[in-house]
């Protein structure tokens, strides 16, 4: 493989990406971005068709204004000449960005670490050809507890119940349409277990450096990885306080009875599959209910994401994600 391969960290969100992120910068051989780009994910449904100068020309009059411009470190000429000329697509546009970000740092590779390409791996394989995935997976319960913590379960209850299935289904959908994808990429594609690179970083970190070609110094990148746990991007701060965060097995010290039954019955044949043993024992009746609200949240994401990506209702993606950093 090329030692010059950009490289994609993906994975549902809360899963891992901005540890693994953080591992990768510390080779000291990747340009530092600390932002997700949402290209595939915000900028390809909002803008449309870049072989129109028009549509390139729009984008980079909003990209040019957002904060995920401003943490590029990029001045404007930098990169809209290049855009206007070479573009033809979003992944032409995130290429050139992220190259003149390397340029300017003086690295020849660059990485991007936004969890919904995971749902565009198709797309960026085309349009970026021979990239690298590397894609974390987490145990589905820890995610759909930080998913609901961070209060981006877009259930119509509020109930907590109801909030922790929909944000379990949508992990289970967006990890099994992810790993479909990439395996069809044959060796570059690799998954990682948050929990083994939580537990142990440095056999992961060296089966890491082999798939990327680049070389780990194995203890100053565990450093500023335990670093990044105590400090940085957890759902839950206020177990940072007066201990050693502890991530892994989350869902075991929060969830009740009822709430494990209920998310269980929704992703036990996925987690099992993916390795992750499961506690609950029976299926009770609610837990019936719980199966038939997965299957439909299933039909729900695959219709909205089919309509965001193939209809002008895409146009209505929310811009405002660019602004944060």
């Amino acid at each position: 493989m090329s030692q010059r391969a950009p490289v994609f960290i993906v994975g549902c969100p809360r899963s891992g990406t901005t540890l693994l992120g953080s591992y990768l910068r510390a080779t000291g051989k990747f340009a530092d971005y600390r932002a997700e780009a949402d290209v595939f994910s915000v900028l390809k449904p909002a803008f449309g068709n870049l072989r129109f100068a028009r549509n390139r020309k729009r984008l980079m009059d909003r990209w040019l204004r957002s904060r995920l411009f401003q943490v590029s470190g990029l001045d404007p000429d930098d990169i809209r000449p290049r855009v206007m000329a070479e573009c033809r697509c979003e992944g032409d546009f995130l290429r050139v960005q992220m190259e003149q970000i390397a340029y300017r740092q003086g690295l020849e590779r660059w990485f991007d670490q936004t969890p919904d390409n995971l749902l565009y791996i198709r797309d960026i394989d085309r349009q970026i050809p021979g990239s690298l995935f590397i894609h974390i997976i987490r145990d589905g319960r820890d995610v759909a507890l930080s998913y609901v913590k961070q209060g981006w379960s877009k259930s119509l209850s509020r109930d907590f119940q109801s909030q922790l299935l929909l944000a379990g289904s949508y992990w289970k959908w967006i990890v099994r349409r992810g790993r479909h994808d990439g395996h069809a990429l044959g060796s570059r594609y690799i998954e990682v277990r948050f929990e083994q690179l939580v537990e142990n970083p440095r056999e992961t970190l060296a089966d890491l450096g082999a798939f990327i070609g680049e070389r780990f110094d194995c203890d100053e990148a565990v450093a500023k990885g335990t670093g990044w746990l105590q400090r940085a991007n957890t759902s839950f701060p206020e177990e940072t306080d007066g201990g050693r965060l502890s991530p892994v097995g989350r869902w075991k010290r929060i969830l009740t009875g009822q709430q494990l039954h209920a998310l269980e019955a929704v992703l036990s044949d996925y987690l099992s599959e993916l390795g992750y043993a499961c506690t609950a024992k029976s299926v009770l009746a609610a837990s019936r209910r719980a199966q038939v609200t997965g299957v439909t949240h299933q039909f729900l994401f695959d219709t909205k994401h089919w309509l965001k990506s193939n209809t002008p209702l895409g146009r209505l993606v929310d811009l405002s994600r660019i602004d944060c950093a």
